[in-house]
């Protein structure tokens, strides 16, 4: 290997580590915002900035690719509602009644429902080894969802921020598996900056109706710093390095910094939150991972002749 080659390798190796961090200050962000900003103004701004920034890059490729952007552009608003809206403003919202440490290992999830989408929808051949970790990472999830009281699990009351959270995981995965299913000419970041338009678009209506009702939080300075750390740091920073280490790396070596989302999400939310982590977080924790590396198998595992690795970065 050339000595670039090698520099280039140990680098992305090195940033690697960088990127779940990234996408924990997401999860610090949203529960940050209540009684700050709405929601929906937040996903707005988030991903309004993004599409700003990604359309300066990309302009002249989504010009050149206008005839195809104005053939599908309906599958640009689908996009941008599942991973921009859906997975953007609902996880605040989710963060107004559960904790940091929830929202990462249930998100933690979303490569195991992937795989099971790929599965049903796709075609693809699920093993013993992939069908194992599907069954853990969901009880993971489970029991994270009813902390732990499985004893009690007919009376179990569950947080509506859990709900919230477990719907966006859902969404999140239909988001990878429709970005497979649906093929573009578009290169990566022009595609990104086409699915951030999309959200942007549908998160306009929903933040106009959020500003309007009575008691809604204006945008106040803080608010707005919420804004660009969300939009730079979890969006457009995680997003291009995770791309970019790919590149080098290859897909499965990549989808191994997804398992150490938790682990600093719950460092995160314990130092700088002050969320208390119970059994239930380490229960959780020693189901979902296993059963997310199960299903991805470090490049094992889902099989189907002349398929792509599906992309399935965080939140």
């Amino acid at each position: 290997m050339p000595d670039s080659a090698q520099k280039h390798s140990r680098q992305a190796l090195a940033l690697l580590w960088l990127v779940p961090a990234l996408w924990t200050v997401n999860y610090i962000v949203a529960r940050k915002a209540p009684g700050v900003i709405g929601p929906y103004l937040l996903a707005f701004g988030r991903w309004g900035l993004a599409a700003l920034f990604l359309l300066m890059l990309t302009r002249t490729e989504l010009w050149r690719q206008r005839a195809h952007i104005a053939k599908v552009w309906w599958q640009y608003l689908v996009l941008g509602t599942l991973g921009m809206m859906i997975c953007g403003a609902w996880v605040y919202q989710g963060a107004r009644s559960t904790g940091a440490m929830n929202i990462a290992l249930i998100y933690s999830a979303s490569p195991v429902l992937i795989g099971l989408g790929a599965v049903l929808w796709l075609g693809e051949r699920l093993g013993l080894r992939q069908g194992l970790g599907v069954v853990l990472a969901i009880t993971g999830v489970v029991h994270v969802v009813v902390k732990g009281q499985w004893t009690a699990l007919a009376g179990v009351q569950f947080s509506a921020g859990d709900l919230w959270i477990v719907a966006a995981t859902v969404s999140w995965a239909a988001y990878a598996l429709l970005q497979k299913q649906w093929p573009s000419p578009l290169g990566a970041t022009a595609r990104l900056a086409a699915i951030c338009i999309g959200g942007t678009l549908v998160l306009l209506p929903l933040t106009v109706w959020e500003m309007s009702r009575d008691g809604a939080l204006p945008l106040s300075g803080y608010g707005l710093v919420l804004i660009v750390v969300a939009a730079i740091v979890p969006g457009l920073g995680a997003y291009w390095i995770y791309g970019w280490a790919q590149k080098i790396l290859g897909a499965s070596r990549v989808a191994v910094s997804l398992y150490l989302g938790p682990l600093y999400a719950g460092l995160a939310a314990w130092g700088v939150l002050g969320e208390p982590l119970g059994w239930h977080h380490a229960v959780g924790a020693a189901l979902i991972l296993p059963g997310v590396f199960f299903v991805t198998g470090a490049g094992k595992g889902l099989t189907k002749k002349h398929s792509r690795p599906i992309l399935t970065e965080g939140a």
